[in-house]
């Protein structure tokens, strides 16, 4: 299995067409936010990870992902995944972090310790 794409957002859907095909359709795709008040604060931002599973694979694995401050690890989350062999599948991925500063924290994604694929989330001071 592979990651396709991981990306923070602010919602997702998920709607049929013709085929049948599915669409995601996502919402607030970003890279870095304004703090909701001064820090110190506390974010629960949304991870989506986005996998597919080639038809020769079994289809069955584990999603961690863990996030960095530098080489700090401030948060981690390990979950079973299940991807019908051909198909994709997506996970949402959900952490309390902790700024204490505006800085950047890493979510580094893998598959079953497979390739990393980083992602980052930068907070910015809060908008007068």
């Amino acid at each position: 299995m592979d990651i396709v794409a991981a990306v923070f957002i602010e919602e997702m859907e998920m709607r049929q067409v013709p085929g049948p095909s599915t669409r995601i359709d996502l919402t607030g795709v970003h890279f870095s936010l304004a703090a909701p008040a001064p820090v110190p604060v506390t974010l629960e931002p949304h991870l989506l990870v986005l996998v597919r599973c080639r038809p020769d694979e079994p289809g069955q694995g584990a999603l961690e992902v863990v996030y960095r401050r530098g080489e700090e690890q401030v948060a981690r989350n390990v979950q079973p995944l299940q991807v019908e062999p051909g198909k994709f599948n997506y996970r949402l991925v959900r952490a309390q972090l902790e700024f204490t500063d505006y800085e950047v924290v890493e979510a580094h994604c893998r598959l079953d310790g497979g390739p990393t694929t980083v992602v980052p989330l930068t907070l910015l001071p809060p908008v007068d």
